[in-house]
């Protein structure tokens, strides 16, 4: 343009002015038409839960809307999500005034962890492709994928332990068999909760306090410090299934477990934990990841989710070995308590360590995972033979076991 310019000036000629006045006005419109096609928009996303599991898939819906009557140009929608494999992008072809268009985007998770949905951009353009501008959409949202978990028929403890455990003499706030006293009803008591008999007697409303019932506490005890882990092959992250048909997404579903021993031991963890739960067990669970952990004992659907929350974001890289942590936090565990201790460990002075927490009045039960099966030098068959030995309840899992089968076995 300010070579035309400058040649109408030169030669005076009027086709040189003319294509100066084209060319500037050719700009103008360019640039108001990419203001206003990010202007007048209205983008939502939605997600369907914000807690999935590995195996299952994570599915968003979006829609972009044009609300003024002045169409727009090809829009490209740019997702920042840290989901692994959430191909969230989209570009949108054109908006007519006042027409909408949504999409819907479905990945199947295979990596457990937390995650953020968003932010997300709106990016645009002439054209003639002379400007380009973006908007942000700054909203975010936070999504946890659970560890997977498999149904366990059974997990039998071993012989002459019972489940019966010293009276705890802990208040809980749900209903059980063992009433501990009475006080003042206050607001928000149950009406079954009220004894009658005291309210009768003493002209005012009294409730009942209850305690737990006397069953042994479940320690669940991943081994999440660095020793000993082994993997196998590398773990794929997610898979897109915007694009797959129905018969992909069916073989897709049957889901294997990465070959690492770390998403062994948290799936035997989550397993374990969600079976006692279900048998109405008061569970908890102990682990020294990158953080450490300890949930103290708890029963019902909210002790779940807060053990699988918690599992999801555990990562070998701890840096005291097994004997050590639970000799250390002995006396967190309460006497009568059963520990389940999953670990991939070959040191010979773990069998010592469980002989000693079984002196203080814990019952021990080792889950070994086979280092060697996943590709490891070292293998901790010979663990298996010595804590049998102590009458210790042992369990061993190779890569590839049917983890269902394998802790259904006595």
């Amino acid at each position: 343009m300010a070579l035309s310019l400058f040649a109408g000036l030169y030669t005076g000629w009027p086709f040189f002015y003319t294509f100066t006045y084209m060319l500037a006005l050719v700009l103008l419109v360019s640039f108001g038409w990419v203001w206003a096609s990010l202007r007048y928009i209205s983008f939502s996303r939605s997600t369907r839960t914000r807690r999935t599991q590995v195996g299952r898939p994570l599915e968003e819906r979006f829609r972009i809307k044009n609300t003024s009557i002045i169409p727009k140009l090809p829009l490209e929608v740019l997702d920042h999500s840290d989901v692994p494999a959430h191909q969230a992008s989209h570009v949108v072809s054109g908006l007519w005034g006042n027409q909408g268009t949504q999409w819907r985007v479905q990945t199947i998770c295979r990596q457990r962890g937390r995650y953020r949905l968003g932010p997300m951009m709106l990016r645009t353009s002439d054209p003639f492709g002379f400007f380009t501008l973006e908007k942000a959409v700054e909203a975010t949202a936070p999504v946890v994928i659970f560890p997977l978990s498999v149904p366990l028929k059974s997990f039998v403890l071993p012989a002459g332990v019972l489940s019966g455990g010293d009276a705890l003499r802990r208040k809980t706030h749900f209903v059980t068999t063992n009433a501990a006293g009475v006080r003042d009803y206050a607001p928000g008591d149950s009406f079954n909760r009220i004894h009658w008999k005291s309210s009768a007697r003493r002209n005012r409303l009294i409730v009942k306090e209850f305690e737990l019932d006397p069953l042994a506490d479940i320690w669940i005890v991943p081994d999440m410090s660095v020793f000993d882990q082994a993997v196998a092959e590398d773990v794929v992250s997610g898979i897109s299934a915007n694009r797959l048909d129905a018969l992909k997404m069916l073989e897709l579903s049957k889901f294997e477990l990465p070959a690492t021993t770390e998403e062994y031991i948290v799936t035997v963890a989550a397993s374990l934990s969600q079976f006692f739960l279900k048998s109405n067990r008061s569970v908890g669970m102990m682990a020294y990841g990158h953080t450490n952990e300890i949930v103290q004992p708890d029963r019902g659907i909210r002790q779940e989710t807060k053990i699988f929350e918690t599992l999801s974001v555990l990562r070998a890289e701890g840096a005291m070995a097994p004997e050590h942590m639970l000799l250390s936090e002995s006396r967190v565990f309460p006497r009568g308590s059963t520990v389940i201790v999953i670990t991939p460990t070959t040191r010979p002075e773990w069998p010592e360590a469980a002989r000693q927490l079984r002196q203080r009045g814990l019952r021990v039960v080792t889950v070994l995972v086979n280092p060697a099966s996943f590709g490891a030098r070292r293998s901790n068959e010979a663990l298996v033979t010595e804590l049998q030995g102590r009458e210790m309840g042992v369990v061993l899992i190779n890569e590839g076991d049917n983890i269902t089968e394998v802790l259904s076995i006595r």
